[in-house]
């Protein structure tokens, strides 16, 4: 164990009897944004947690198949440890659904902004000099986008965070799974296509690609793919903690590398076992980690909780 990782595990271990959760707001376009508060006990750290690609809502499950639970379970584990937190529903989405008319019209920078707006409502509620902003996946994206005007960000935790534009990573997941191989050349077409900032006709695409790159979502899709994050985190100056699982089977360990590579004064963990739904596999088999995403009652990961409450409290 590192001397670091040692230092956090004398904090206190996660309690049972966690202070109450409570619903939180902030102003939206046309209508509130929503999450939920975790609180920590008076002048607590507080953590907010950006959440991933897609429909995912607070607690990270979403209507396609995952229903792990992980910001739910990392928000109480890090109660626990004295670390407040807000988790929340993007724009358009579940709770925050009033805040504007179309989920689908949204830009990195909406999304950007709208961290910043959750900031306002934390430090107002909590009088807080600054809040930590954790992003997980794509999240982390949208992180590193909101930290180009840092002054209300008291520092970043990129959890599964991408190291490379994400066009590179989603060419890089299609090809990782040998059940696409009939489909690889129409998404290496698209992709190439949007992150050239030009549309995609998905009439003649795979049915399910034409999911993927709906003509609704092909505006978002050009606003990440146009992100550099190992650029974006290369001009930060605050704090800045890595956590990436060596199980993840959607990013990859060198991606976190990349960032730190790109930003040496951050911290990197990497804990041991971890997948990208912040849960631990037992071994490198595809089936049994995709086997964690649907499964609420398994525990987080050991070691990612100490991890992001020793480096905020430290």
């Amino acid at each position: 164990m590192t001397p670091f990782l040692a230092a956090a595990a004398m904090l206190a271990t996660p309690d049972a009897a966690l202070p109450r959760e409570e619903p939180i707001t902030a102003p939206g376009p046309h209508g509130d944004l929503a999450g939920t508060w975790q609180p920590a006990g008076a002048g607590a750290p507080v953590v907010l947690i950006i959440p991933g690609s897609g429909p995912t809502d607070r607690d990270g499950d979403n209507p396609l198949g995952v229903t792990a639970r992980p910001y739910r379970l990392l928000a109480e584990a890090l109660a626990g440890r004295g670390v407040a937190s807000v988790r929340i529903d993007k724009r358009g989405m579940f709770g925050s659904k009033a805040a504007i008319a179309d989920a689908n019209d949204v830009t990195l920078a909406d999304y950007a902004r709208d961290v910043h707006t959750w900031i306002g409502a934390i430090r107002a509620r909590t009088k807080a000099r600054c809040v930590w902003v954790a992003g997980h996946s794509e999240g982390g994206l949208v992180a590193l986008a909101a930290a180009q005007q840092p002054t209300d960000l008291c520092g970043l935790i990129l959890i599964s965070a991408p190291g490379r534009r994400l066009d590179v990573v989603m060419r890089e997941q299609f090809h990782a799974n040998p059940a696409n191989a009939p489909i690889l050349g129409e998404a290496d077409g698209a992709l190439d296509a949007l992150a050239s900032g030009r549309d995609v006709d998905v009439t003649a695409l795979h049915p399910a690609l034409q999911r993927i790159f709906a003509p609704a979502v092909q505006g978002f899709l050009k606003s990440l793919f146009a992100a550099d994050p190992a650029r974006m985190i290369a001009g930060y100056r605050g704090r800045v903690l890595i956590v990436q699982g060596d199980r993840d089977i959607q990013v990859a360990t060198s991606d976190a590398e990349a960032l730190h590579a790109a930003q040496p004064a951050s911290t990197l963990t990497i804990v041991p076992g971890m997948n990208h739904v912040l849960k631990a596999v037992a071994a490198d088999d595809r089936a049994a980690n995709l086997a964690t995403y649907s499964d609420s009652s398994l525990p987080l990961a050991p070691g990612i909780a100490d991890a992001i409450a020793g480096f905020v409290t430290r």
